[in-house]
């Protein structure tokens, strides 16, 4: 973690650093996409989470250049669709142009191509990434031995493993799996997996006066987990991001960590 206020970006094997909270658009698209990440980047988000399966690219890059931010103030994120596999610089290409951009900050392979680790695919990213035309390069979906099965044939590790996460469907050891290897977990669907009215999340969310939600997502600031939550409506956008006011105690994130199912 870095040493920022209250945590909010994680550190990255290869350098710099990812907001640990960002701002998800999967379904997201058209007006209703752009719409949502301008008022994401108004109310403080600079992580944006799209992929080229979502379709939207193009709206997340209108927002990013009328928000009036500098694009280095924004961490863009998109996925290479698992059957793009054979045509990486292509997609790359086609990511960058919707986007309106020269570079991504995190290249994702979506799902393992084929439901294998997909080394070759990987082999490109490590190439475009050199290139400039990614500052990193992850996946998406992967299991941790389809990690190892990346880093033994490559050598390089991805900056990233974005997979579904949240306090009902969390495994420790898949985390501390990559926390050995220094590769940065992210969750999505942090909410939208979770049940909650749980009463354990009520009663945090009581004492801090903040709803479960937020309880939630500050569960995973605790825990290091980058955290992608989406939302079309503004004042959950709004108070989605608002969780760096408030600290969980270690006996609240345990309580927390004991809902998985």
């Amino acid at each position: 973690m870095s040493e920022t206020e209250d945590h909010r970006e994680v550190a990255l094997h290869d350098g710099g650093a990812i907001p640990i909270i960002g701002f998800g658009t999967w379904q997201l698209r058209g007006r209703e996409a752009y719409e949502a990440v301008r008022y994401a980047l108004e109310v403080g988000y600079r992580h944006i989470d799209t992929a080229a399966a979502y379709g939207n690219e193009s709206e997340v890059g209108r927002a990013v250049r009328e928000s009036g931010l500098p694009r280095e103030e924004i961490f863009i994120t998109t996925k290479l669709p698992p059957e793009n596999s054979g045509r990486e610089r292509e997609t790359m290409r086609e990511s960058l142009r919707h986007l309106g951009v020269d570079q991504v900050d995190l290249w994702l392979i979506h799902w393992p191509p084929g439901g294998n680790s997909g080394v070759e695919t990987w082999r490109e990213f490590i190439k475009l990434n050199g290139e400039g035309r990614a500052a990193h390069i992850g996946v998406s979906n992967y299991s941790p031995a389809q990690v190892d099965e990346l880093i033994e044939a490559t050598g390089t590790a991805p900056s990233v493993n974005q997979i579904k996460w949240s306090p009902f469907t969390h495994e420790p050891k898949r985390l501390a799996h990559s926390v050995e290897r220094g590769v940065v977990l992210e969750g999505y669907s942090p909410l939208k997996a979770s049940r909650l009215g749980d009463p354990v999340l009520a009663e945090i969310a009581e004492a801090h006066e903040v709803s479960p939600a937020q309880v939630i997502l500050r569960w995973h600031v605790e825990h290091e987990v980058v955290v992608i939550p989406r939302s079309s409506k503004r004042e959950r956008i709004s108070s989605n991001g608002d969780i760096f006011g408030f600290h969980l105690s270690p006996d609240e994130v345990a309580r927390v960590d004991a809902l998985t199912d």
